[in-house]
């Protein structure tokens, strides 16, 4: 991992200075993934520079030469079986496949311990972990009808493997039954074994009509209990003392059960079952009834459950023959985010592990593959988080059911990010064009929605849907876009290579006729309130700023003029009780302008080495402040009451297309096909 994030960025930070590395650095180990990484090169003191002043909560990296990822080759053939543990205080996978081996990983550097365990002469079916007699030990379920224990600290065989099954060891799990460690065996029947004697436990647990395929274990009632899923399409529960089972089967499936899982969720002991029939059910073991309708949503079989927490919250998950991972809430019985895609075949097996303090899971697919996925970014360890597939041409945030969001868009979608989680909420919004050249927020009837181009189109962002069908009447693609409230209602101004167009978006339609007087493309549009009216202010390629009233829908006074090439970017501030825009463009210059006066404020902001693509404003510490990005692959922060720069630049690997500040004072970044969150230190 170390050696992708110094990779990503080398062509730049060989030839900047330590503190510019140690930024771009912090920044691709985020693209990679590693938040954790990040924010440790982010803390590295550096000799004669302050203290890094921004750090970087997480981004995505689209962009990134996915060759020099180390994401380990685990087996040479399907991998069935996955379980964790811990070993000298060290996060481990212990993973079991067709080619007969087992083998150990250590989960924090990605690299396996020692050599394979040999010794089954058929594949290796299931795995599961125990602590007997204070020592951590795999139980290893396989083809050659036998159970073996394995200690993982020294990796020797413990005792002699258990045997007496008539068919392959399907499934393998572990207890605690009157105060000593016991494993429960899933083949063609279910048996008991004491792991401190490797001796049977009574007759084997009777009853399922076909193989047993999973094998899980819960307590109920305060007695430990096994839960058993079989290609009879039946899940049953046993009770591990008496041996009986309990109740009568639990049945819905219409398919062998492949996977079974246990938790608590609401305080109620849980089985979560994954089937053949593309379904996965969760029953309450205490009434033996289902709770809610099937989960579904993959297309294919479900071959692995099981359950962790995401934010403290229970959460399910499940992988299948259509090579996602999919997490659902039990208690709304919904699907939490999109599928998780990456892996390259069928996921066989799951298993958790708690890394870096937050849960991760890790999968096994059917190409003998093994890897690690942090459910709380919902992106894999060592894999690229993933958005755009263009270049991220605008950025916008606002507060949906009291969680902080970014809008973005680029490539032909706008995608909608959880600014806290990094994670992709729900679907992006498709119907545009090849690209998408602005987006604006507002509220409509008390819902947050997203205002989006090339066309214009409303999305609902609770929903995520579209709201009406798109505004029409531009004749080309849609530039900018920016919202207002005028005479009480939300409308949205836009600017296209026609000329600007104010809609109504509680009526979805056209308020008044186009504003024309911009003799080329309109690049940018923000609005303000001026002498208590809602005015907007526009930028194009004709090198002007102008004003309108948005109420007369009419031009406020002459062009402003000053740019002398095109005007890419507008925002607008108060300073000092005046309200002001902020303009760059095409000359690499930002300018300040009265808008009460319609005169510029000072000198032009310089700094910038190329085009001013973006601009947004703030106010942190009770000082308005602008925030400008440019082709340069620069981040700039200027205080609006003096026109001086504030702190040093942060460089980017890639043109800086779209900048937005949040409330709290994190800046969301776009930056070639990339968008990243970084906050003040």
């Amino acid at each position: 991992m170390a050696a992708s994030v110094y990779r990503a960025s080398t062509h730049l930070h060989r030839d900047v200075t330590a503190g510019v590395r140690r930024q771009l650095l912090a920044l691709d180990a985020a693209r990679y993934g590693d938040r954790e990484l990040s924010a440790r090169i982010t803390a590295v003191p550096v000799e004669d520079e302050p203290a890094a002043p921004w750090g970087v909560e997480w981004a995505t990296g689209s962009q990134l030469d996915r060759s020099v990822r180390r994401i380990p080759t685990a087996h040479t053939d399907a991998l069935l079986a996955v379980a964790t543990a811990v070993v000298d205080g060290r996060p481990v996978a212990v993973t079991g496949g067709t080619d007969r081996s087992v083998r150990v990983w250590d989960l924090t550097t990605g690299r396996q311990i020692g050599q394979p365990l040999a010794g089954h002469t058929g594949q290796v079916c299931s795995v599961a972990t125990a602590v007997v007699d204070g020592r951590p030990v795999a139980l290893i379920g396989s083809g050659d009808r036998t159970v073996r224990v394995w200690d993982l600290t020294t990796h020797e065989q413990i005792g002699r493997p258990l045997t007496g099954h008539t068919a392959a060891v399907s499934a393998v799990a572990t207890a605690v039954l009157d105060g000593r460690p016991v494993a429960v065996t899933g083949s063609g029947d279910v048996r008991v074994w004491d792991l401190t004697t490797h001796e049977q436990i009574g007759e084997p647990l009777t009853g399922h009509t076909h193989a047993v395929c999973a094998v899980a274990t819960a307590v109920l009632d305060g007695r430990p209990v096994a839960v058993t899923g079989s290609h009879d399409e039946t899940v049953r529960v046993w009770d591990l003392t008496t041996r009986e089972q309990i109740g009568e089967p639990l049945t819905g499936h219409e398919e062998a059960v492949r996977a079974v899982a246990t938790g608590v969720v609401d305080g109620r002991p849980v089985a979560v079952t994954g089937s053949h029939d593309e379904t996965v059910r969760v029953w309450d073991l205490t009434t033996g009834r289902p709770i809610g309708r099937p989960l579904t949503g993959h297309d294919g079989w479900v071959l692995s459950v099981l359950t962790t927490t995401i934010d403290g919250r229970p959460c399910i998950v499940s992988g299948g023959e259509d090579w996602t991972l999919q997490v659902w809430d039990p208690t709304t019985g919904k699907q939490i985010g999109e599928p998780v895609n990456g892996n390259t075949d069928k996921v066989r097996a799951m298993a958790t592990a708690v890394l870096d303090g937050r849960p991760h899971v890790i999968a096994g697919s059917q190409d003998g593959m093994v890897r690690v996925w942090d459910l709380a970014s919902g992106g894999q360890v060592g894999e690229p988080p993933t958005g755009h597939t263009g270049d991220v041409n605008a950025v916008a945030t606002a507060v949906v059911d009291g969680r902080p969001v970014a809008i973005t868009g680029g490539d032909g979608t706008v995608r909608v990010w959880d600014l806290t989680t990094g994670r992709q909420i729900g679907l992006h919004l498709t119907g545009q064009d090849d690209w998408v050249g602005a987006v604006a927020t507002a509220v409509v009837d008390g819902r947050p929605v997203a205002v989006a181009g090339s066309h214009v189109q409303v999305w609902d962002l609770t929903t995520c849907k579209q709201i009406s069908e798109p505004l029409t009447g531009h004749e080309e693609g849609v530039n900018a876009v920016a919202t207002a409230v005028v005479d009480g209602r939300p409308v949205a101004v836009t600017g296209s290579w026609d000329d600007v167009r104010v809609w109504d978006l509680t009526a979805g339609q056209q308020v008044g006729e186009p504003l024309t007087g911009h003799t080329g493309e309109v690049n940018a549009v923000a609005t303000a309130v001026v002498d208590g009216r809602p005015v907007a202010v526009t930028g194009g390629d004709d090198g002007t700023v102008r004003v309108w009233d948005l109420t007369t829908v009419q031009p406020i006074g002459q062009p402003l003029t000053g740019h002398t090439d095109r005007v890419l970017a507008v925002a607008t501030a108060v300073v000092g009780d005046r309200p002001v825009a902020v303009t760059g463009g095409d000359d690499g210059s930002v300018r300040t302008w009265d808008l009460t006066t319609a005169q510029p404020i000072g000198q032009p902001l310089t700094g910038h080495t190329s085009d001013v693509n973006a601009v947004a404003t703030a106010v942190v510490d009770g000082r308005p402040l602008a925030v400008t990005g440019g082709d340069d692959g620069t981040v700039r922060t200027w205080d609006l009451t003096t026109g001086d720069q504030v702190g040093p630049e942060l460089v980017f690997p890639l043109p800086v297309c779209a900048v937005a500040v949040v409330p709290d004072g994190r800046l969301v970044v776009g930056f070639g096909w990339e968008v990243a969150v970084l906050s003040r230190r």
